[in-house]
């Protein structure tokens, strides 16, 4: 798990300081390459490998300051004019070549980064103009004679370092377009997932909404799933005074409060913010007896706990209509409607009550 997670944080430092770190290794490569130069005796490439060096160590700077486009600009045309006057200097069999192919992950990974739209087929084209350089090196130089001659020793050494470095560079940037593919898609993945619960949960109390929650009641009633299940409608007394008295923060932390005080008292069921000040809660499985007696603990519980809001201790009810699943009901909305009723009468007799059957006026 360790290993995993230090592999997934390297990975992420590159991913988003992938150019600073390519321009740290091009001139690393430029070092190395000014080392071979220097021990070959080709004094026109150390002088070359020098300022590719200078060119680098200024496209850390830009990348500083998040320029990004020149540094793109300044890789493609120092590769390009390095490997022309390698191959001219020390020919073809030295594989300076290589260092063309070394940059085609280079031109479509931060190409794509850069360019967007119709714009990346300037991606196309620059790899077309890649492979027409190595065209006219294969061409001129294939067969022509170098202006120096280095070494046997000299000559494998530069054809290992430059297959090294084309090997490393497919290798690193299609890793991090792996990476980066994968982490864009799981964020993606993360990203819709939390849309669907938004989609079903009233942000301030983390309740469902209606949305989330008459799908719920709907699959209950539903004939081939049809359970037995009891709706209790609560709605919060004066509410309002709460809120004129305290200010709507208090109302909210009321709300939160009550909203955490049914849901561990009622474990296994589902409970949606309704709208306002009303909860609704689907039980379940619940007969109509062990409904009632849950809804009159509950009622006597939000009572007995008052919620604490900058040290002062404010006192809330609820009101409670309960009605049962009924073959007479079709549609979610008319059970609901009934416990509604019901808390409504509850409200009209007393508040903090809890009302399960229809009482004629």
């Amino acid at each position: 798990m360790k290993s995993k997670k230090l592999f997934e944080n390297i990975m992420h430092l590159l991913v988003h300081n992938s150019f600073l770190f390519t321009v740290i290794i091009m001139c690393l490569v430029h070092l190395g390459l000014l080392l071979i130069s220097w021990y070959a005796g080709v004094m026109p490439l150390v002088y070359v490998n020098i300022i590719s060096v200078i060119v680098y160590l200024f496209c850390i700077l830009l990348c500083k300051f998040g320029h990004i486009k020149p540094v793109y600009v300044s890789i493609l045309l120092e590769v390009t004019a390095y490997s022309i006057i390698a191959v001219h200097y020390i020919g073809w069999e030295c594989a300076s070549y290589g260092f063309l192919f070394a940059i085609v992950p280079i031109i479509i990974y931060f190409g794509c980064l850069i360019f967007k739209g119709t714009q990346r087929w300037y991606i196309v084209l620059l790899l077309m103009f890649n492979f027409a350089f190595y065209l006219y090196l294969y061409f001129r130089y294939s067969e022509a004679t170098p202006l120096y001659e280095v070494s046997y020793l000299a000559k494998s050494v530069l054809v290992v370092f430059t297959t090294f470095v084309m090997v490393f560079s497919c290798i690193f940037y299609y890793a991090v377009y792996i990476y980066s593919a994968e982490f864009e898609m799981n964020t993606l993945e993360q990203q819709n997932e939390q849309l669907s619960v938004d989609a079903c949960e009233d942000v301030l109390t983390k309740l469902l909404n209606r949305r989330g929650f008459l799908p719920l009641v709907s699959n209950l009633m539903d004939e081939k799933n049809s359970k037995h299940f009891c709706i209790a409608f609560c709605d919060i007394d004066n509410f309002k005074r709460i809120n004129d008295s305290y200010g709507h923060d208090c109302g909210d932390e009321v709300l939160r409060h009550i909203s955490k005080t049914i849901q561990k008292e009622m474990p296994g069921c589902d409970i949606c913010r309704w709208g306002g000040e009303e909860i609704v809660i689907l039980m379940k499985d619940y007969d109509f007896s062990k409904a009632k007696q849950k809804m009159e603990d509950l009622r006597k519980c939000i009572e007995a706990n008052p919620t604490v809001f900058y040290n002062k201790r404010i006192a809330a009810t609820i009101t409670i209509g309960l009605e049962e699943s009924k073959t007479g009901y079709n549609e979610p909305e008319e059970v609901i409607k009934t416990a509604d009723e019901r808390m409504y009468y509850g409200k009209q007799h007393g508040k903090n009550i809890l009302i399960f059957e229809d009482i004629e006026n």
